[in-house]
């Protein structure tokens, strides 16, 4: 189990590296700077401040700077927010980002794995037919289109929530960010949990206990359950990490503070340190993300279990 936790954090760590030099080189091959804005700045401040910022230098100088600051857990100056550190505004802004991520990752727990094992016990009969209708519906409709329908409808027209902004302790600024996040990764997993079920449901021990008189419930939730989750739970980790990243469109829909504005004009004005501390911050949320998701599925899964030690 060691080699195996070992294993994939390092391959996190790849993964991170790689993903922090695509970024960079990326961000350098803007065909625009972080100060091109500033159309007023006389030309000796505007160099310095980029020789303040080390901008000056050549690309693979900046480059081995900002991988080792990066490594001492320095992640740099806002180049557009006046240099403020990068750290100081994503500790500011993402316990906004993960507190809508989380609710709504819960929430479609609650609705996709749910709707996902009355489906598949109901095989073929109209509740399987609607309930997987439904999901298809939520695969369909991505969260900037849905968000937008339910702020008119239970926002503007109904006036039952909120529409926009967002005020900490007031729980209706929550629901309608929060069920929109959660309807696409609802639908997913009650697809999942569905097919995992169904493949369950065919194996001959089920079989046998139906032969022995054993109720369905029983059946359903103590025989079925740990065996018909596990490609659900496959998916749960990476989809709470896609979640969090992204309420950056949900944020912006509904004016929500947090990451996602910084990181929407942080791109508009080629701040490269923002766009790396954000990028390397969902980075991570994937890596453990997946690393979780693997660790549920050796509890659940007995074979990989005996595989991985």
């Amino acid at each position: 189990m060691i080699r195996f936790i070992t294993g994939r954090l390092l391959q996190g760590i790849l993964v991170l590296w790689v993903l922090f030099t695509l970024t960079f080189f990326l961000v350098k091959a803007l065909p625009y700077g972080p100060f091109q804005s500033e159309k007023a700045m006389p030309d000796h401040v505007k160099a310095k401040i980029i020789a303040y910022y080390g901008l000056d230098q050549p690309v693979s100088v900046q480059y081995k700077r900002t991988l080792k600051n990066v490594l001492s857990g320095d992640l740099g100056l806002s180049t557009r927010l006046e240099g403020r550190p990068v750290d100081e505004v994503l500790h500011q802004a993402f316990p906004v980002s993960l507190q809508i991520g989380t609710l709504a990752m819960v929430l479609a727990l609650l609705i996709g794995i749910p709707a996902g094992v009355i489906s598949a016990a109901r095989k073929n009969s109209s509740i399987d037919f609607m309930l997987m209708t439904g999901a298809m519906i939520g695969l369909c409709l991505p969260s900037f289109i849905i968000g937008p329908v339910l702020a008119e409808t239970l926002g503007r027209k109904l006036l039952w929530f909120p529409v926009m902004g967002w005020a900490a302790g007031e729980y209706q600024f929550l629901i309608l960010p929060v069920v929109t996040l959660s309807l696409g990764t609802a639908a997913y997993l009650a697809r999942l949990t569905r097919a995992g079920m169904l493949d369950t449901l065919s194996q001959d021990f089920v079989r046998t206990a139906r032969a022995k008189g054993v109720s369905g419930v029983v059946i359903l939730i103590k025989h079925c359950m740990r065996g018909g989750l596990v490609p659900a739970a496959a998916f749960i980790g990476p989809a709470y990490a896609g979640i969090i990243s992204g309420s950056v469109v949900i944020e912006t829909v509904f004016q929500i503070p947090g990451i996602g504005r910084h990181f929407i004009k942080a791109i508009e004005a080629a701040d490269s340190p923002m766009i790396t501390g954000i990028v390397l911050l969902y980075g991570s949320f994937i890596v453990l993300g997946n690393l979780a998701s693997d660790l549920l599925n050796l509890w659940l899964n007995p074979r990989m279990r005996n595989a991985a030690s």
